[in-house]
């Protein structure tokens, strides 16, 4: 069955859930600079999704979901230097770094199958 809808695909899901999880972690945060940034990259891999999912090209969804993968790294780094930088404790980064290699795990299986 195919999907239909940006909103069946589980790795939107998960990254829109990560997305908020990351807002919430960081509300308030004073280093400005750093809560824009990791935001931006948190909710760019559940938008890249949708906006390659919505181009109704096998090649152009592809593209973005390397993108969702890109956001998905970017995520990464910044939450290891949160943790460096002592705005989130080390536990909390386990938990948000496992978040986000299950999404890529997830992307990347999306785009094996594209790919097939």
């Amino acid at each position: 069955m195919a999907i239909k809808r940006f909103e069946d695909i589980i790795a939107w899901q998960k990254a829109q859930d990560y997305a908020a999880d990351i807002y919430s972690i960081f509300r308030n945060n004073k280093d400005y600079s750093f809560k824009d940034q990791i935001c931006r990259a948190s909710v760019s891999i559940s938008n890249n999704i949708a906006e390659g999912f919505d181009r109704n090209s096998n090649a152009d969804f592809l593209r973005f979901l390397y993108y969702s993968i890109s956001s998905c790294s970017e995520t990464k780094s910044m939450i290891y230097l949160a943790e460096k930088l002592e705005y989130i404790k080390s536990s909390q980064k386990d938990v948000l770094l496992e978040q986000a290699n299950e999404i890529a795990k997830i992307l990347h299986g999306l785009i094996n199958s594209l790919n097939k």
